[in-house]
């Protein structure tokens, strides 16, 4: 087995992961015209489907349905891995550049045992499920000292990274928080320390205020078109009550939460022709859970454009819709 690494870019200050297990020869880049039609194989061909591939793995949770016959979700580990927990977190010089052993976890979570479901379909309790999958293997994972980030995301779609189509999330968890990161903790805190109060609880009362970019409010979160947005169609959900760690979502808020995602993403799914997204649940790193300046929220991204040269030269994002526009759209 291979073993991953990662590496620190000195000029950018961030840290690229590299994970052999996932791709290991170039050649395995080249476009392969039956690589388009592999999400939508049938699930006689899908590892995940109940009767297929998993009685050899180790499960690290399984959530049952309410008839308790069945399972309703289920976490494995990823069978390649992006991390792996038995490296180690040890950093290392190797002349003038840093390197550190690939640590880490990589988990996917199965959201359901019917192949064909997403999220935008499943129902706000089954969801609720996936949200409470999510809670308990993100405490889980704090548990281990050498982990300061976990990242909970969703890749929906070839265009965004979806690999199988069964209905799936994934969970990583690194020893390092990329620099991205710090600096928008680095930003939160400018602002607090200039007005003593939250960025994210200002943009979440200006939003609700103003209510062009609004999506869709209840009484715990709101879903928005962000006034930046970098693409068309984004949205941020973000909980109402000031929360810097989402491990600390209580029963209330994680139904509230499952009602504005399913709602968020069936507007996606009905109005945009299910088109490839990914969303990410982006929550203090560990060490900031109770930070008075940051906030977590989800954010969802649709693969409706493509970056290209200025973008990737600039690091500048060129939207070519409007956020005031796409949130009316999506609130019809």
């Amino acid at each position: 087995m291979e073993t991953g690494q990662i590496r620190l870019n000195k000029v950018t200050g961030e840290w690229v992961i590299y994970a052999p297990s996932r791709r290991r020869r170039p050649q395995d880049f080249q476009h392969n015209i039956e690589d388009n039609s592999r999400l939508d194989q049938s699930q006689n061909y899908c590892p995940f489907c109940s009767n297929h591939g998993q009685e050899s793995e180790k499960i690290l949770l399984e959530i049952k349905n309410n008839q308790q016959d069945h399972w309703q979700t289920k976490v494995i580990a990823n069978k390649f891995p992006a991390l792996k927990f038995h490296e180690n977190a040890q950093r290392n010089i190797e002349g003038i550049y840093m390197t550190m052993s690939g640590y880490g976890h990589h988990e996917v979570v199965i959201e359901s045992p019917d192949h064909q479901q997403t999220i935008a379909t499943l129902s706000t309790s089954e969801i609720e499920v996936i949200i409470e999958t999510y809670r308990q293997r993100y405490l889980k994972l704090m548990e281990d000292k050498e982990i300061m980030m976990v990242i909970i995301f969703r890749n929906h779609g070839k265009g965004a990274g979806a690999s199988l189509r069964h209905p799936q999330s994934q969970i990583i968890a690194s020893s390092i928080v990329p620099s991205h990161r710090r600096i928008q903790e680095a930003e939160a805190q400018r602002y607090f320390d200039h007005w003593a109060r939250c960025v994210y609880c200002d943009i979440l009362d200006f939003e609700i205020k103003e209510k062009s970019r609004i999506i869709l409010d209840n009484h715990l979160f709101v879903s928005f078109v962000p006034f930046a947005a970098e693409f068309p169609c984004e949205i941020w959900i973000m909980p109402k009550q000031h929360q810097a760690d989402f491990g600390s979502i209580t029963s209330q808020e994680k139904r509230a939460f499952a009602t504005i995602l399913k709602d968020s993403l069936s507007r996606l799914y009905n109005k945009l022709n299910n088109p490839d997204y990914n969303y990410v649940i982006n929550t203090a790193a560990r060490y900031k859970a109770e930070e008075p300046q940051l906030h977590w929220y989800c954010q969802i991204r649709p693969r409706l454009t493509t970056p290209a040269g200025f973008e990737l030269g600039s690091g500048m994002s060129i939207n070519p819709s409007i956020p005031e526009v796409d949130a009316a759209f999506l609130r019809e």
